[in-house]
């Protein structure tokens, strides 16, 4: 390929080849021509990693550039008009679009790729069918990447930590150096199993690595956490993600490629990323080490419903209930029962509570159901009446062992901590689906329970994501039949209620959307005037109103699930009158309204009418009657509404925030405390300006067009504020000197993340003389002998007092570091309504 233009003839297609002697990589002087070349050298070993998947391609059409000056480059999924005919492609229908894919199954497509100057190719880990159905995934993957600090040879030491897991699931790993910074690990898979199945056991593999080698590996998805670390990016066995293709050129300032290498080579101190040159000498000299990848799945396609034919790849892997949770646990380490598989399915109805006091005190709460213990963490405990609902979040199935299991997971270990039975014994089914269980637990006489005890699990997570929703509500119910009262129960007993009317769960228990923090710039430079709306952003407590005209009840639920009826009973009074029965809806058939539920904040206003947090505090967790009639005549409360999430039993969610809005305003009428405050339509200066005037923290802006995602952070709602607040689990303290001698000086701050209870920082400031001593109180009951923190200097750790860390606060502060620490912390007070499961850097 000397000239510049020439027609080659490519397994009987004519291909137009142009600009050969143009210069795609300038460090290296490397041509199209070059790259031409180089692709049908590797098309016999390429291609079959790359076969009947849709390939997405990156474009360098004016070259690579060089590092100081890159040239631009093209992202192309979707075939242009003028692709050859001949060109196999499938087409993949999307949430608002079709694409249409090429399928690099021989060597004339690829050349016609590099004609196109689509140098990186990359696919998923499924093929299309013969029909062009997409099939199950024949490979896992797993991309170890190395963050500021660390390199290749650290990449190949986490890559030898996950060979040894993988092959104790019965999967042979095999590597392969990116051509980037890190290795990707892959492994064949028969074709039983769900993208959405690999990538919950990939997760959690890349969990079990992060737990077992906390200072080498990350697997959260946060970049700020990954300096000095390598992070396992599991989540590239989902159907919608793609990985490089093994023997694909990368777009980087040399032509590097993603070359598959032996583990001899891994263990190698002289191990680097390879060029194509050196990718060409190795294939004269041996075979593709990932041929075993690939062994039978491109010659034999399976059906379109997945099932594989004689001659796909092995069944190396069968996953089943128990795999994630062996995949967290090393049995030579762990008392924990590690059984091989699942007891075969049975009716058995065994249940166990136990008491688990990790890096946070909670609830274990299992239900014996097709052989394993169905499991969830209930983080405040079991619901003591009637009147609370509390969050449980739905962890990884465990073996009927576990059933009898009490005793101390070594630290280090995945849920190091003690473990107690909390209570134990059979249950009553009433119900049992994928979003509601109902059971009547019948307990020791002695234990937990105090006997017999009938509850409600109620998903509230939406379950539409890559990921499975986790999060639950539990609540205690009235036994069945009608008979009044509550058993007893021996966790965390509270005073009785305030409220006399106990209403039912509800039919259908939702997750508030969340915001995601941001500035003005993230609202976009080119958007119009109506894109945006504008509300306040209140200093309170984020509750859900769940309210029925027909029974005359409201339900007050917060965040996390936890309700706050009985708190708040001046807010139940008014809300029914806001809602009064017989208003006529604003639906088209003006039907009567009947229920709803609402979003909102529950605000405490001062003197002058402006909202307090530190006078929220005051109402937080009262029950008993008495104390809450008097502190809501000292701390007045109102409830400010911002949406409308269902109306007569009809989901709203789907609706643009626009015409929520709409319906929320004609829906309700303001009373003494409750609210719907204005919205400012497309003016952000006239509303942070309002807001800062009225002493507030900011503003809310929410686009006029987005739905209400439940349950999620999303970027259709950002949080602007005048100032920054973080909220932060207190691990600990240190004693102070001078004037507060004998006192707290500092408390010791975290964040936690997977990998632990993160340190940012110490407050010493914003404290009155009455928050010190309740600090004191507070934490003396939770003090410990080891520090909490995954990270914390021995600087800051001197002379400190640790304790558990299951308390939340909130500081006010000026930045943060380079180091990840908070700046100027200033302490603005508790966040009872919160648990450290809540808290993640703003």
């Amino acid at each position: 390929m000397n000239a510049s233009r020439q027609v080659a003839s490519v397994e009987g297609h004519r291909i137009t080849l142009t600009h050969l002697d143009k210069v795609l990589y300038p460090e290296t002087g490397t041509t199209k021509a070059d790259v031409l070349a180089y692709y049908a050298a590797v098309a016999d070993v390429l291609i079959p990693h790359a076969a009947n998947r849709p390939a997405t391609r990156k474009r360098w059409v004016h070259g690579i550039g060089t590092t100081e000056n890159p040239g631009p480059m093209f992202f192309q999924k979707n075939l242009e008009p003028s692709t050859p005919s001949w060109v196999k492609r499938h087409a993949i229908t999307h949430k608002d679009h079709v694409n249409t894919y090429p399928l690099v199954n021989d060597l004339a497509t690829l050349t016609w790729l590099g004609q196109m100057s689509a140098l990186e190719i990359h696919v998923p880990q499924w093929q299309f069918g013969r029909t062009g159905t997409p099939r199950n995934p024949d490979r896992l993957v797993l991309d170890l990447d190395p963050g500021d600090g660390v390199g290749l040879l650290e990449c190949a030491e986490v890559a030898r930590f996950a060979r040894v897991i993988l092959q104790h699931m019965g999967l042979e790993p095999m590597p392969v150096t990116s051509g980037s910074k890190g290795i990707h690990l892959y492994a064949a898979l028969d074709l039983s199993y769900t993208s959405d199945q690999v990538s919950a056991v990939a997760h959690e593999l890349a969990r079990a690595l992060e737990a077992d080698h906390r200072d080498l590996v990350v697997s959260d998805m946060k970049k700020s956490v990954r300096p000095g670390k390598v992070f396992v990016d599991w989540s590239q066995n989902s159907a919608a993600k793609t990985t490089i293709t093994p023997y694909s050129l990368r777009g980087r300032s040399h032509p590097m490629v993603a070359t598959p290498r032996t583990w001899k080579e891994l263990a190698s101190a002289e191990l680097e990323q390879l060029d194509y040159k050196q990718v060409l000498a190795r294939l004269k000299r041996r075979e593709d080490p990932l041929a075993l990848l690939t062994a039978g799945s491109f010659e034999h396609a399976a059906n379109d419903a997945g099932v594989p034919n004689q001659g796909s790849a092995p069944a190396l892997v069968t996953p089943d209930r128990l795999t994630v949770y062996r995949g967290k646990r090393d049995a030579t380490k762990t008392p924990e029962p590690v059984p091989a598989s699942p007891a075969a399915a049975s009716a058995g109805t065994s249940f166990v509570i136990q008491e688990h006091h990790a890096r946070s005190l909670h609830w274990d709460f299992r239900l014996e159901h097709d052989g394993v213990l169905v499991s969830w963490a209930l983080p405040r405990g079991v619901p003591v009446t009637p009147t609370q609902n509390r969050l449980a979040v739905q962890v990884e199935d465990h073996p009927l062992e576990y059933g009898s299991f009490e005793g101390n997971i070594p630290v280090g270990e995945y849920g190091a901590g003690d473990v107690s039975i909390w209570d134990r014994g059979v249950y009553d089914l009433e119900k049992w689906r994928d979003d509601e269980v109902i059971v009547t637990l019948h307990g020791e006489p002695d234990a937990g329970l105090g006997g017999t005890a009938r509850f409600a699990l109620i998903r509230t997570s939406d379950n539409h994501g890559s990921k499975p929703a986790n999060n639950w509500l539990i609540h205690r119910m009235k036994p069945s039949g009608g008979a009044s009262g509550a058993s007893r129960t021996n966790a965390r007993p509270s005073s009785g209620p305030a409220a006399e009317i106990t209403p039912p769960p509800p039919k259908n228990a939702y997750s508030p959307m969340l915001a995601a923090a941001g500035s003005e710039t993230d609202l976009g430079v080119d958007l119009g005037a109506d894109e945006w709306a504008f509300e306040m952003k209140w200093d309170g407590m984020r509750a859900l109103a769940y309210v029925s005209l027909a029974e005359q009840s409201v339900r007050l639920v917060t965040r996390n699930g936890h309700d706050v009826t009985a708190s708040y009973p001046d807010l139940v009074v008014d809300l029914l009158a806001a809602l009064a029965p017989g208003t006529e809806t604003p639906e088209t058939d003006a039907a009567v309204l009947d229920s709803a539920v609402l979003d909102g904040e529950i605000v405490a206003v001062d003197k002058r009418g402006r909202p307090d947090f530190g006078l929220l505090q005051t109402r937080m967790k009262l029950t008993e009657a008495r104390e809450v009639a008097s502190a809501a005549r000292k701390a007045p409360a109102q409830l400010m509404l911002f949406d409308l999430l269902e109306l007569n039993g009809h989901s709203l969610t789907g609706l643009t925030y626009t015409a929520r809005r709409d319906r929320l305003e004609a829906t309700v009428t303001a009373t003494g405390s409750t609210q719907v405050p204005p919205r400012f339509d497309g003016d952000f200066a006239e509303a942070f300006q309002t807001s800062r005037q009225l002493g507030l923290e900011g503003v809310m802006a929410k686009r006029q067009d987005g739905r209400y995602t439940v349950g999620r952070r999303s970027r259709d709602w950002v949080k602007i504020k005048h100032f920054r607040t973080q909220e932060v689990v207190v691990g600990g303290w240190r004693p102070g000197r001078g004037n507060r001698s004998g006192a707290i000086g500092s408390l010791l701050l975290g964040v936690p993340t997977e990998g632990g209870l993160r340190y940012v920082g110490r407050v010493g400031t914003g404290f009155g003389e009455r928050d010190l001593a309740d600090i004191r109180s507070r934490l003396t009951r939770l003090v410990r002998k080891t520090t909490p923190f995954s990270d914390i200097p021995s600087t800051d750790a001197q002379s400190a007092v640790w304790v558990r860390p299951t308390l939340v606060a909130e500081v006010e502060f000026a930045e943060w570091t380079a180091t990840g620490r908070l700046r100027q912390p200033s302490w603005r007070g508790w966040r009872p309504d919160k648990v450290p499961g809540d808290i993640a850097s703003e």
